[in-house]
């Protein structure tokens, strides 16, 4: 999803930094980041200060993910890993950019979560379910504590994707099925439509929206 966030971004016209644990290609500037780290985030923060003189938006997107487990069967270490990357890591990125959002008079950031934090909990892993839900209440603390600063914060929790990993996940023909079946519109969504999402709430036509978790998810969660 990376990917396709930046390529949307840059055909805005909008210049852009990777912050990631493997090595970039393209055109844009990039960083090695383990988002775990404040050091880290204080590097990129001050990395995008040097060459453009601000920032305007941060898209948390790193994050980590499993195949459904059953609570007796997720270990300790599983289970704080999944926490530090997808919550703590969120926390420290928006931490980090406070100062210059304040700074400047506002700036957005968009969240990306997961339906799993929403809902949907018998097909959920607890884990992962876990740190998406706390994402979406950083969301809305965040908007609220910081609004008056001129800052927005807002998250956009995807369904299931047709995707690489969504495909493998559910090979099996009755797995699909029952996925599926969960699924009002009756199908998987569209990289490009959870882009399209997360482009809307960063840019300004969104500007009297902060604090919301969008679902983009084909309706399963009014199941």
């Amino acid at each position: 999803m990376g990917r396709s966030i930046v390529e949307a971004f840059v055909a805005e016209g909008a210049r852009v930094l990777i912050a990631d644990l493997e090595p970039a290609e393209g055109e844009v500037a990039a960083i090695h980041l383990d988002v775990t780290s404040a050091g880290g985030w204080a590097a990129a923060v001050g990395r995008i200060l040097a060459m453009w003189g601000g920032v305007d938006i941060l898209i948390n997107n790193a994050g980590v993910a499993s195949s459904l487990v059953q609570i007796g069967d997720r270990t300790p270490d599983e289970w704080d890993r999944m926490m530090q990357v997808n919550a703590k890591g969120c926390f420290l990125g928006t931490q980090a950019v406070l100062p210059a959002f304040c700074a400047q008079g506002g700036g957005t950031i968009v969240n990306v979560s997961s339906v799993a934090g929403l809902g949907q909990s018998q097909i959920m892993d607890p884990a992962y379910a876990r740190s998406k839900a706390a994402l979406a209440m950083l969301t809305k603390v965040t908007a609220a504590q910081h609004a008056a600063e001129g800052i927005r914060c807002n998250a956009v929790h995807p369904g299931p994707i047709d995707s690489g990993v969504a495909r493998m996940a559910y090979a099996d023909a009755e797995a699909f099925r029952r996925r599926i079946s969960r699924i009002p519109m009756g199908r998987f969504g569209s990289m490009d439509e959870i882009v399209a999402a997360i482009l809307f709430l960063a840019c300004d036509e969104s500007s009297y929206i902060t604090g919301v978790s969008l679902a983009v998810d084909g309706g399963a969660l009014v199941q």
